[in-house]
């Protein structure tokens, strides 16, 4: 981050050429040291952007006038400001008049014309630019002339009020045409909250210095650290015709007015990321001010003021897309006015709910933050890099009138509707569901079902708002969205199981919705009676088997353990894996679905499932650890304690798909253990006659066995090198059992083995080794 020291530079140097004693050849001497400094390459500019090397990424967009700008303007340095103060002077009659006399009015008979000089009340007005009137009082305090400090700052702050009025006026000509155009342009391209000469804070410091008590044990707490608030009285302005007025009031109002402004969002990150800065000590300084009667009157005058300020206010009707938002400062603005005119309190804040920089764009998806956005949308403003801490701070305003809100319908209904139109973030709009979920369930009293409703509807908002588009948190909010709606009822489940396909993946309804739903937890947690049970079981069922259509690969098994317990729906959801075997699925879901069949006690279908994955699978000659092996072994023994029967029919679909000779020489050895259809159904005449593999089905898997060894011995000696012959010798002893269990079998083996001393005769080492094993 840029040092923020180098602005205070600037404010420093302006301070310090203001000096009213200074004299000119000082001040030229200064000017002279300034422009030095400002004409070296590596003097800190003002925004804090380094011209060339960091990236405008403004300038690449040609739609923007800003690049314009950006390219015209001259280089601003930190000095810039003030080498132009340099031509400041205090000669002014009017200005002296001003900061030397507490009762310097303009004469009765001429408060009737227009004058440039004093308002209506006759009271001194100080037109300069706000800023640089701001640091004239700055100026004035830091050379030690506090008591002329204020009185500018005073006059400063009749010239805001009487502007504030003049722009009322103003916008009450044009309102009607500004609200049909629903635009406007601002007049404050440069604001005063995050100004590199801070007006607003120098003026509120001004203020409250004269209004602070002294504490005196000051002293003695200097260790501890801790920062102690200050204690505000009420002090008279000095002069003012009917003393109604207060420093402390005043310092309250022109803060206001700052932060109310509508103003441009400035250029480069390090005059954004001030701008919020700046924001964030004012809003510090006021939330340490005790509000009494007065200060609420203040509060409240200067709230409606800004409601009613048109194009001229931050929390008027009609705002340029590109100003700054008002969020962190409504937040304020609602707390303190809400328990003295809660109705004003909500109008604001919820009239500062805007974004509208995101709203020009289709809200496709989530563009939850900046780094989702620019790539996509051009429009996504790049060049707002504080984006992201503006949704987080429109997301607390939000979760601050949600809390207000609790037990309100109504009231809770106008947020709800603030928030779904303005928040752009899934994420932060699965926070506030979050928020206002813990909020509405406290740990040691009965929920808050309003907040509860709402909480469930900004959860449902979050599912449509991710489902087609990734979100990395989506399982975590599925999950949380079925534990709120088990809060706020059995009709909120039966809602979100009716209308899944608008809310969750098939997958997601099936896995996580369903499954928690049926669960032994949320039916005691609902303490159902039997229909109800009844009633939630049917919609999860019906839930299953149209998530089991809609993608059979990911859901089938999720709906058959769903369907268990309804026969009917249970033979639907069988009937839907059948028909999808052929095309829809791999050989691993069928096999997991054939064994969960069998562990069901469905022995036949598993059965069945399992010679649809066979057809599926091709092992190859030396994938002898790949992770399908088990289930092949696992299906020959099913079928081989069904029968003789389900055993032939098994077998020519191993020897198609499976071309590894050990795991074909493990399944033959198996089923010449023991006779099939011993472990089979009760009932069954088995033959208990061992089978020969001499004859179908076991003659075919011997062959192919056989066949399968030759072919591997073939591949391993293409490519075999020294160190593995002793392996390739013990892999031979094992093909040896195999041509055994055949009625020729040692003759096979014998012409065999010749054949390989005659093509690998080169490879003496290895064929001297297989004569002395194989003779």
């Amino acid at each position: 981050m840029w040092p923020h020291h180098f602005n205070q530079h600037s404010a420093l140097w302006v301070c310090i050429v203001l000096n009213p004693h200074c004299k000119s050849e000082e001040k030229s001497g200064w000017l002279k040291q300034l422009k030095k400094w400002g004409d070296m390459d590596i003097c800190p500019l003002e925004d804090g952007n380094y011209g060339s090397e960091l990236p405008n990424i403004t300038n690449a967009l040609p739609q923007s006038n800003f690049a314009q700008d950006s390219l015209a303007r001259p280089r601003r340095t930190v000095f810039t400001r003030a080498m132009e103060a340099c031509d400041l002077h205090w000669q002014d009659s009017h200005l002296q008049r001003i900061i030397s006399c507490d009762y310097y009015m303009s004469p009765a008979y001429q408060r009737e014309g227009e004058s440039l000089l004093f308002n209506p009340q006759g009271l001194p007005l100080w037109l300069d630019h706000v800023p640089t009137a701001c640091a004239r009082v700055d100026a004035l305090r830091s050379h030690g002339y506090p008591r002329e400090a204020l009185r500018l700052g005073v006059a400063i702050i009749n010239t805001l009020r009487l502007q504030q009025h003049r722009q009322l006026d103003i916008y009450k000509h044009q309102k009607k045409e500004l609200l049909q155009r629903g635009t406007t342009s601002t007049t404050n391209l440069e604001g005063w909250v995050g100004h590199p000469l801070d007006p607003i804070g120098c003026l509120f410091t001004t203020l409250t210095e004269t209004c602070r008590v002294e504490d005196d044990n000051a002293m003695d707490t200097g260790d501890s650290g801790e920062h102690k608030p200050p204690v505000y009285h009420h002090v008279p302005v000095w002069g003012c015709p009917d003393g109604g007025e207060s420093y402390l009031a005043l310092a309250l109002e022109v803060a206001l007015m700052g932060m109310g402004q509508q103003r441009v969002m400035p250029e480069g990150l390090y005059a954004q990321d001030k701008v919020c800065r700046n924001e964030e000590q004012i809003v510090a300084k006021l939330q340490e001010m005790e509000l009494d009667d007065l200060l609420v009157q203040t509060l409240r005058k200067q709230a409606i003021l800004l409601l009613e300020g048109g194009p001229f206010s931050g929390l008027g009707d009609v705002i340029h897309r590109e100003s700054v938002p008002m969020h962190t400062f409504a937040k304020y603005l609602f707390s303190a006015l809400l328990p003295h005119d809660a109705d004003l309190a909500y109008k604001l804040a919820l009239k500062a709910m805007r974004l509208p920089v995101l709203e020009s764009m289709a809200p496709s998806g989530d563009l939850g933050h900046p780094h989702h956005g620019i790539s996509i949308v051009p429009s996504r403003y790049p060049r707002w890099f504080t984006l992201g801490h503006l949704e987080s701070q429109q997301c607390e305003l939000a979760s601050t009138m949600l809390t207000a809100a609790k037990g309100d319908m109504l009231r809770l209904r106008t947020v709800l509707e603030a928030i779904q139109k303005n928040i752009h973030s899934s994420s932060l709009i699965f926070k506030l569901a979050q928020d206002a979920f813990k909020i509405a369930t406290p740990a040691d009293n009965p929920p808050d079902i309003t907040l509860l409703n709402v909480a469930l509807e900004l959860g449902l908002q979050v599912m449509r708002m991710t489902l087609s588009t990734l979100n990395w948190r989506r399982r975590e909010m599925v999950r949380w969205l079925v534990t709120c709606a088990t809060e706020v009822g059995l009709r909120a489940l039966v809602s979100i199981l009716q209308s899944w396909y608008t809310l969750f993946t098939p997958t997601e309804a099936t896995s996580i919705v369903a499954a928690t739903v049926m669960s032994h937890n949320t039916i005691l947690r609902l303490s159902l009676d039997y229909p109800q049970r009844e009633e939630l079981a049917s919609c999860a069922r019906t839930l299953a088997l149209q998530c089991s259509m809609k993608d059979p690969q990911n859901c089938a098994l999720s709906a058959l353990t769903l369907c268990e317990k309804d026969h009917i729906a249970f033979e639907t959801a069988y009937q839907i894996v059948i028909d999808a075997a052929s095309t829809g699925m791999t050989y691993s879901q069928l096999f997991t679905i054939a064994r969960y069949m069998e562990h069901r006690g469905y022995p036949l279908r598993a059965f069945k499932l399992a010679s649809l994955a066979m057809t599926h699978l091709n092992l190859a000659y030396n994938q002898d650890t790949h992770p399908a092996i088990n289930d092949v072994l696992w299906a020959c023994a099913l079928s081989h304690s069904l029968g003789k029967n389900e055993l032939a029919a098994i077998i020519p679909l191993v020897v198609k798909s499976v071309h590894c000779a050990t795991v074909l020489s493990d399944i033959l050895r198996r089923c010449t253990m023991t006779a099939p259809g011993l472990a089979g159904i009760p009932g069954r005449r088995n033959s208990g006659k061992l089978m020969s593999t001499d004859k179908a089905p076991l003659r075919q898997l011997l062959d192919a066995t056989i066949s399968a060894y030759i072919n591997t011995t073939h591949s391993r000696l293409t490519h075999i090198s020294p160190r593995h012959y002793g392996e390739f010798i013990e892999f031979l002893s094992k093909a040896r059992e195999t041509f055994l269990l055949a009625q020729d079998g040692h003759i096979q083996f014998a012409q065999f083995i010749d054949n390989l001393k005659q093509i690998y005769k080169g490879k003496k080492k290895l064929m001297m080794l297989v004569r002395e094993r194989f003779g």
